[in-house]
């Protein structure tokens, strides 16, 4: 038995790229329609709080897009969009405290 031990930088490279974490199916469009509904509808942060009454509405409606366009069910739908309102939910409180 060698002492010695080989690595292969092939398979470590393609280990490290399946550890990325995968966008869901769907995931860009909700966000780009929960960003959308932010400008046209109700904003999601106010007076620097998260308007969660605002953001569940957008989600549900970004899921029902969802659910049209991929043929998901409700629960994987609404999963996306509310991942999607959350990121944008963060990204306008940061921008707002700056």
């Amino acid at each position: 038995m060698s002492l010695t031990r080989r690595i292969s930088w092939t398979a470590a490279t393609r280990d490290m790229r399946q550890d990325r974490v995968a966008l869901p199916a769907g995931f860009l469009s909700a966000r780009a329609l929960v960003e959308c509904f932010v400008k046209t509808r109700r904003p999601l942060v106010v007076a620097g709080k998260f308007d969660r009454a605002a953001i569940m509405a957008h989600a549900a409606a970004a899921a029902k897009a969802h659910q049209e366009r991929t043929g998901s069910t409700w629960g994987v739908a609404m999963s996306v969009s509310l991942k999607a309102a959350w990121q944008v939910a963060k990204a306008a409180q940061r921008a707002a405290a700056h």
